[in-house]
């Protein structure tokens, strides 16, 4: 944690992050979620080759931070310093906005996007992180909003189907019941509050 701290308060590095997440690779020091996987997408055969196809991917990538941002505000509408307890009132209306309108644009987007790229992921054919990222995003919500995601998964099929072949996927399926898979919890982005279960 202290060499950790040392790299992102700014006075040992002149290119410091943030906050985590971040990648140290070599002399590369890379922060934000999406920058992080358009740098290993394409090292680890996990996003196109040519330009388009890798912009794409992290056009997709990003969409997908910005529903995760929105995920975050349901449960810290007022502010990320604040405790939950201190802002549940806004929570469960942000929360309410968020369930019959915000998630659902979010997925029926997604599942255009795999409707018209012509095969079972994504980007068609090839598998990307985008396509990971999605399948935790689902994950999530299914821990955070059980209850609403029974009904939202209905009018989303091909994302749903998504991510059950994600899932199914050899490595994947190995990970999520290895003790490396970190289980869903209350000090994450998806929490689950039953009165924000709607």
């Amino acid at each position: 944690m202290p060499a950790m701290m040392r790299l992102i308060d700014g006075r040992t590095i002149a290119r410091a992050p943030f906050a985590p997440p971040f990648l140290k690779a070599g002399d590369l020091l890379i922060g934000q979620t999406a920058n992080i996987l358009f740098y290993l997408g394409g090292r680890h055969g996990l996003a196109p080759r040519a330009e388009a196809g890798r912009l794409w991917t992290n056009q997709l990538q990003l969409t997908i931070a910005d529903l995760v941002d929105e995920v975050h505000d349901t449960h810290h509408p007022i502010a990320a310093g604040l405790y939950y307890e201190q802002q549940r009132a806004a929570a469960k209306r942000r929360a309410a906005e968020f369930l019959k309108n915000r998630a659902p644009k979010f997925l029926r987007y997604f599942d255009g996007v795999l409707d018209r790229a012509g095969g079972p992921y994504l980007l068609g054919r090839s598998f990307t992180y985008a396509d990971l990222s999605l399948f935790q995003v689902v994950a999530g919500l299914r821990y955070a909003f059980p209850k609403a995601m029974r009904r939202l998964e209905k009018k989303v099929p091909r994302v749903i189907a998504l991510s059950t072949r994600v899932a199914e996927r050899a490595r994947i399926a190995a990970y999520l019941v290895s003790e490396r898979r970190i289980a869903f919890n209350k000090w994450g982005i998806f929490r689950h509050y039953r009165e924000l279960d709607q």
